[in-house]
């Protein structure tokens, strides 16, 4: 049994936004009942240019209906020129992480909403090119280079839990195992790239940072911190304790909050008090 998170478990059980727009803006249809998942993407814009409404419809598994789910939210509310920047890894993230056998669900939502822009756009998404390695799931080694260069693929398992290649009869394994090599050896086959970190990582490493060093280590002259938001590289907090009425406040801010959170999360961040 896959290890879901609560997240992925709700989305799964209490899916968002199933259904159709008659009336679209855009759609995006991507995969196949033959290979065992299938996604329809539906999103309406408002008068504002911000998508306003987004619906799915989906054939697989809970992963898969979590995944559509979850997009629809993380698209209302934004224009297509911020729609477009989501990539597989921020929907995963958004649910608190899928299984990596799973991550091609992640992977299908992410191409099922750039179908659908480009759909919006007239325009057509550059035909499957390259040679076919996957033939059970019609995977090229276009698609196997590009989910590398992306994720940062290291291994055979990681290429097929994000592209679902070799995950059939197996006869494809060796070509994909050629493909990491190649990745590997020679940046001219494929450039190799550092995944961007997502907003949401970032928040999440900046909060465990404060619970597991920086708060601590605060408390231990009778102070402490709260961390309030964070937007883009601002991190505001408020000082708490015994930090209040310290005349070295800024100092702490300064010289070992923000030095900490460059060393450890982002070498651009700046601390800010709310």
């Amino acid at each position: 049994m896959w290890d879901y998170t609560k997240k992925v478990q709700d989305h799964f059980l209490n899916p968002r936004n199933v259904g159709v727009i008659e009336d679209a803006d855009g759609i995006g249809d991507v995969g196949s009942l033959s290979c065992g998942d299938a996604l329809k993407f539906y999103f309406k814009l408002g008068d504002d240019g911000r998508i306003a409404d987004a619906k799915f419809m989906t054939f697989g598994c809970a992963s898969a209906i979590a995944s559509s789910s979850a997009l629809t939210l993380m698209v209302i509310g934004k224009t297509l020129e911020e729609a477009e920047k989501i990539t597989n890894e921020d929907i995963a993230d958004y649910l608190g992480g899928l299984p990596k056998e799973k991550m091609h669900c992640s992977v299908m939502g992410r191409e099922a909403l750039e179908a659908s822009i480009a759909n919006y756009r007239g325009v057509e998404l550059p035909k499957k090119e390259g040679e076919l390695v996957c033939e059970c799931f019609g995977v090229t080694d276009i698609d196997i280079k590009r989910a590398i260069a992306e994720s940062n693929l290291k291994s055979l398992e990681e290429v097929t839990n994000f592209t679902k290649a070799g995950g059939g009869c197996g006869k494809c394994e060796d070509r994909i195992q050629e493909i990491l090599d190649e990745a590997r050896s020679s940046s001219k086959v494929i450039p190799m790239q550092v995944p961007r970190m997502t907003n949401m990582q970032k928040i999440k490493k900046i909060e465990d940072l404060f619970e597991r060093e920086i708060r601590p280590n605060l408390k231990r002259d009778s102070g402490d911190i709260e961390l309030v938001d964070v937007d883009g590289n601002d991190v505001y907090v408020s000082l708490r304790g015994a930090c209040v009425s310290c005349a070295k406040s800024q100092i702490t801010l300064k010289d070992y909050v923000e030095k900490k959170l460059r060393e450890e999360v982002l070498d651009t961040l700046v601390v800010k008090e709310a």
